[in-house]
């Protein structure tokens, strides 16, 4: 589904402050994977997200999605192709916009736009039967203004437009990283099950080891621009975070774990 070849990026490329963000890295991920993805502060996850999301272009190398090439796709138009949820609650909604608003434009994502009604009483009902599978009860509050909402309900609200049209490959970066550790577990519950329930190619970025061992079937860890250890199946299910750390330590050039890491 997704086949990533060989991207280098560079971020100030010749000043004092130059920094290789992601070395050479190459990455597979086969239809349905659910792909978590650890490491230290700086290793380029959110880089290799960007990457692939087209937030910028990369210096070397080749993406490929679904058998399109998207090297030279601007971010736009992967759009119709992405579903993407970010580390802050803030992003990813219109906060001055309704609920239903929000999800209605999510719905035509990629479609071309019309005269006709924005909303529907069919799709009005429709918006009610999709969030009742949230079970946070955003169903009897559809006219609220998305702004008013907590950071979990906004992030389940995200997720839930994110998916509904079904992308090709799922990016969520460190989602849950901005809630409270009971919201973030009903966030990454709400996660599992729409991945499971459309069967969705997602990669997920975390910082916290526990979770990227317990959810998904695959996990790969980066560090310094490039993937260091990849496990998946029955292997990864044996994982404890004292495998993860010693893996860390073992890889990592510098040799010991990130603090952030060593929190988590």
């Amino acid at each position: 589904m997704l086949e990533v070849r060989e991207i280098s990026k560079t971020f100030n490329a010749g000043t004092v402050n130059e920094k290789l963000a992601l070395d050479k890295l190459s990455l597979t991920l086969e239809d349905g994977d659910f792909v978590t993805v650890i490491g230290g502060n700086g290793a380029g996850k959110s880089t290799l997200l960007n990457a692939i999301a087209g937030t910028f272009p990369v210096d070397e190398g080749r993406i490929f999605l679904d058998g399109k090439d998207l090297t030279k796709l601007p971010e736009y138009k992967r759009a119709a192709f992405l579903g993407r949820v970010f580390q802050d609650p803030m992003m990813g909604t219109a906060p001055t916009m309704q609920i239903e608003e929000n999800i209605a434009l999510a719905a035509r994502r990629g479609q071309h736009r019309g005269l006709r009604w924005g909303i529907t009483k069919a799709d009005r009902a429709h918006y009610r039967e999709m969030l009742s599978t949230l079970g946070l009860g955003l169903e009897d509050r559809m006219t609220t203004k998305v702004g008013l909402l907590s950071g979990g309900q906004r992030q389940a609200l995200t997720l839930l437009m994110a998916t509904i049209r079904k992308p090709s490959l799922l990016l969520l970066d460190e989602h849950t990283a901005a809630l409270d550790p009971k919201t973030a577990a009903k966030v990454l519950e709400i996660s599992d099950r729409i991945v499971s329930e459309n069967h969705l190619t997602t990669l997920m970025i975390t910082h916290n080891m526990k979770d990227a061992i317990a959810h998904g079937n695959r996990l790969i860890m980066m560090d310094a621009g490039r993937i260091i250890l990849d496990v998946s199946g029955e292997e990864k299910k044996r994982l404890t975070v004292a495998d993860l750390l010693e893996q860390f330590t073992k890889l990592s050039p510098e040799g010991e774990a990130n603090d952030k890491m060593l929190l988590s």
